[in-house]
């Protein structure tokens, strides 16, 4: 968050930043009306004033400009009114036009509209399927539903006016330089998530306006009243598509230092004519490290041998580049088989030696057994040293009174439910603190004294939660009572063992396809046009034979088990053999299969990554 001329310009160079900039030049078509012939694509802009018609040719795959209304047919056409344009994807049948068909309005920051993405369409170029194979039919029909599944994901963002990939303080930051750059191309990369199958259009200057750039995340947007004041209260989250994927398939860090699940959390107050935020961010412990799916309830973390240090300290660089001083606030198990993970992480810390990077470890899960969920001020009292130092951005008439200089990067194990207890907390923390200092709220005031903005934002950041937890591990979050009221529940409990049952089932039996999804719309993998004919399809992986025998054995063994059980004998000696035998069966092909466990689990096929041989 440096100042610094030279600084700041190679920072816009590398995300392509350019933020808090006029759009006037190349505005985003709000709204577009899409006619469909038998050979084309008319994609027609409704703006007021403006005359653009983006033609693409289901023959060649050509994009065009035209500023002509007659060249759109007025016979034979389907008419369809869309939202704005996801992408274009290419798959064995050809490319894909992606749509967006509904929208929800989520609020209005700064004045500008912000969208939630509520329904989606694909269109095929190639009107039938007759020029590919059985196989490629096959297998196209199964990377269309990767691309389906991946759109059918919650919490798609976008706005035609406001830059959504950056926070207030980098947009005020900004150099003016930047001011003709489409929106699209001034996004932090990071937290683009359709800059791949937008690349078609965004490599053609003149079709900016149908360029929207999309955003993966939560946003949620308040207007609250607060003594007499009539405030906003906003809050977003960014997921980095850098190192995307599923809990179990994507760990710790790459060679160019993304960590998985990477989010950047941004709290804001919008109050008259000032503006407050405060940035926290969380990320997978970053080192070489693999957790994957086996069968068993919780995989044993493994460290990857490698060398950790150079990916961290990319890492670590970049993380003090875009936010400044960093406060690593470890929240992981300082037991088996957590430990490790917690050693590693510190070594490479006090490697570093940066004197800009703290660390600090804390054993959520210890000091609040037993629902002692009091003692995470501990924790907050720790922190409370590196508050005033990070502080946070202000800004009232344009000027800027502070600055953040900071973020505390929060971590478990898998970044979601403790990260997310401890980040809302610290939210909170700093939340008083800003109200105070806009005079809404006096020296002795405490947020639980305002019931309803109180519920505001605890709602808020349960809903952010969950919509994190969704995105990486296919379940709402667990412990959100706690965020949404203050304490630990029984029935909070109970909730919280129905989704790690979901979890389970999710992570071990579909997140390989859910990888595979993100793999291949994000382009960490390519379709082949040949796959199928001179390219092996990595789709056709073959299963190993344990794979169908072992769970037809079970369930006989098993089956055979319980009908020996609730069918009576004559003879209970001789019902009891059949219940041991067949009972022992049953636990013998389970017990197999566990041990085998990675022949049982859906495996991602698209992309192979580094990780421990086992």
């Amino acid at each position: 968050m440096s100042n610094d001329d030279s600084i700041r310009e190679h920072y816009l160079k590398k995300f392509k930043l350019s933020v808090g900039v006029d759009t006037s030049k190349s505005p985003i078509h709000q709204n577009l009306r899409i006619h469909i012939t038998n050979t084309h694509f008319y994609v027609e802009a409704l703006t007021p004033d403006i005359k653009e018609i983006l033609i693409i040719d289901r023959v060649t795959n050509e994009l065009k400009l035209s500023k002509n209304p007659d060249d759109i047919p007025k016979f034979q056409v389907q008419l369809k009114s869309i939202c704005g344009i996801f992408g274009i994807i290419r798959l064995l049948a050809g490319p894909y036009l992606i749509v967006i068909t509904r929208k929800i309005k989520v609020g209005e920051i700064d004045g500008k509209a912000i969208w939630k993405v509520a329904a989606t369409e694909l269109l095929p170029y190639q009107r039938t399927t007759l020029h590919l194979n059985e196989q490629q039919v096959q297998d196209n029909a199964r990377y269309l539903s990767m691309v389906e599944a991946v759109l059918s994901m919650e919490n798609f963002y976008f706005s035609t006016s406001y830059d959504l990939t950056h926070t207030f303080q980098r947009l005020f930051n900004t150099s003016p330089d930047f001011k003709s750059i489409a929106l699209h191309d001034r996004a932090d990369q990071r937290f683009l998530w359709n800059g791949f199958v937008l690349k078609d259009l965004s490599q053609q200057f003149e079709l900016s306006s149908f360029c929207l750039p999309i955003m993966l995340g939560f946003i949620s947007v308040n207007t609250c009243s607060l003594r007499g004041h009539i405030l906003k209260y906003i809050l977003i989250s960014r997921r980095s598509c850098f190192r995307a994927g599923t809990r179990y398939n994507i760990r710790g860090i790459d060679d160019e230092g993304n960590v998985a699940n990477f989010v950047e959390t941004e709290q804001i107050i919008e109050f008259n004519n000032i503006r407050c935020s405060y940035v926290q961010t969380r990320g997978s412990v970053p080192l070489y490290w693999s957790q994957l799916p086996n069968l068993k309830y919780k995989p044993l973390p493994a460290i990857i041998p490698d060398d950790h240090l150079k990916a961290f300290t990319l890492h670590m660089e970049a993380q003090i580049y875009n936010y400044g001083k960093q406060v690593l606030v470890n929240l992981l198990d300082q037991k088996r088989p957590e430990i490790q993970l917690v050693d590693a992480y510190r070594e490479l810390t006090n490697r570093l030696n940066n004197p800009q990077i703290s660390h600090v470890a804390f054993d959520f899960h210890k000091e609040c057994k037993n629902m002692q969920w009091h003692k995470l001020q501990l924790l907050l009292d720790i922190l409370n040293e590196h508050h005033n130092e990070i502080s946070y951005f202000f800004m009232q008439d344009s000027i800027v009174e502070k600055t953040q200089n900071g973020v505390f990067r929060t971590n478990c194990i898998d970044c979601l439910d403790r990260t997310n207890v401890v980040q809302s907390m610290i939210a909170k923390k700093v939340l008083l603190e800003q109200l105070k200092n806009l005079r809404i709220l006096m020296s002795n005031d405490s947020i639980e004294n305002f019931v309803e903005f109180e519920t505001i934002f605890r709602n808020a950041w349960a809903d952010n939660a969950d919509a994190c937890a969704k995105q990486y591990a296919g379940t709402g979050a667990l412990k959100t009572d706690f965020t949404r009221t203050g304490k630990r529940t029984i029935l909070g409990a109970l909730q919280d063992g129905w989704n790690s049952a979901k979890r389970y089932f999710i992570n071990n039996f579909y997140d390989g396809f859910g990888q595979d999804s993100q793999d291949l719309f994000l382009g960490n993998y390519e379709v082949e046009p040949n796959e199928g004919i001179t390219v092996i399809s990595p789709l056709r992986s073959e299963k190993d034979w344990k794979f169908y025998a072992l769970p037809t054995i079970f369930m006989v063994a098993f089956s055979m088990c319980v009908v020996s059980v609730l069918i009576p004998d004559e003879h209970i000696s001789e019902q009891l053999m059949y219940v041991l035998f067949w009972g022992g069966a049953s636990a013998v092909t389970a017990a197999t299969m566990l041990y085998y466990g990675r022949e049982f689990v859906d495996r991602p096929k698209l992309v192979q990554r580094k990780l421990k041989t086992e």
